[in-house]
């Protein structure tokens, strides 16, 4: 989804560095994280495999085919990747439908930006068909733009994404705070050289240069992102 994007003279509002917040869906607005996981080891119990909760830790966060590829070859399946593709997203899809709910602070962080008229983009590693059926939930309205895994050269750790969000808002990637749930998406937004905010949501994520580490989307509001930039005004 893509809609009327901002001219860049109107990026920056009321002296602010902050040009544009770039959020991750899964783990990070809507409470999906688990989901994956229970689809994942739904769909290799079927197909005669346990799934060793330890992998939890490297699939989360990363785009379809890497996750898939390495569920395969630990367990040995007999499915090829792209069919394992497609009953992964059937039975996500399937179980959004009962139940989407949104991570604490979610909406009242979306109506914020929106208020103050702050250019803002989904980016996800899910693929378009998954991030499709999110937006209604979350309102399509908020975001100027989106970013679907399959939609990219490369999806995360690589930047691809978050560079390609901050050039479709006409944004400098340096002045665009990205909101990240995982180390994966995390280091993606880094490797774009945006400023992180890190809400870990299954795996501890330390802090760093350029990254702040929060408990919750609670503490996340527009005067903590526009202090991230205090450097560059």
């Amino acid at each position: 989804m893509t809609s009327t994007v901002p001219a860049l003279g109107t990026l920056t509002a009321e002296g602010s560095a902050l040009q544009a917040v770039l959020l991750d869906m899964d783990g990070t607005l809507v409470d999906t994280e688990g989901f994956w996981w229970d689809v994942e080891t739904e769909v290799f119990a079927s197909l005669g495999h346990t799934l060793d909760d330890a992998w939890r830790h490297v699939v989360v966060g990363g785009p379809m085919t890497r996750s898939a590829g390495f569920l395969i070859e630990a367990t040995g399946a007999d499915i090829g990747l792209d069919e394992l593709t497609v009953r992964l997203n059937d039975a996500f899809e399937s179980r959004i439908d009962h139940a989407l709910p949104l991570m604490p602070g979610a909406a009242r962080l979306l109506d914020e930006l929106a208020e103050h008229e702050i250019p803002t983009a989904l980016v996800s590693a899910s693929h378009r068909r998954i991030i499709d059926r999110v937006l209604p939930v979350l309102g399509a309205e908020y975001f100027a733009l989106s970013v679907a895994g399959d939609e990219v050269p490369r999806t995360k750790p690589h930047p691809d994404p978050y560079l390609a969000a901050a050039a479709g808002l006409g944004a400098d990637p340096v002045r665009c705070a990205v909101v990240e749930d995982t180390v994966t998406g995390v280091t993606a937004a880094e490797a774009a050289g945006c400023q992180v905010v890190a809400v870990p949501s299954v795996g501890p994520i330390t802090p760093a240069a350029r990254r702040t580490v929060v408990p919750s989307l609670a503490a996340v509001d527009l005067p903590f992102l526009r202090g991230l930039m205090t450097d560059l005004r």
